[in-house]
């Protein structure tokens, strides 16, 4: 169970095309149809998803999780979601499999 557990992780981060954070970084990286966000409390993960996932209802969970964590007016600048890296992992991997 591990074993599977660590390789659909794995797939998952190489299908979301997981990025070091960098802010400064132009949006041209990301392909027509995905938007980036930046997953994680402290140190923070760029994630590049399809505009598909805004869609679904587990998805917009985290997005009101955002919105009661930092409001409208994030400092930054940038969409950010206030999760463990491996729970936005999962759940990105699921939407993957619809």
């Amino acid at each position: 169970m591990d074993f599977c557990l660590s390789s659909v992780i794995r797939n998952a981060k190489q299908v979301l095309k997981l990025q070091s954070v960098d802010i400064s970084r132009n949006q041209s990286d990301v392909p027509r149809g995905h938007f980036a966000v930046y997953v994680g409390h402290i140190e923070k993960k760029r994630f590049v998803v399809p505009i598909s996932y805004l869609n679904h209802p587990s998805f917009q969970d985290f997005l009101h999780q955002a919105e009661e964590e930092f409001g409208f007016d994030h400092p930054t600048g940038v969409l950010t979601i206030p999760c463990k890296e491996e729970t936005f992992v999962n759940l990105a991997s699921r939407l993957n499999h619809l």
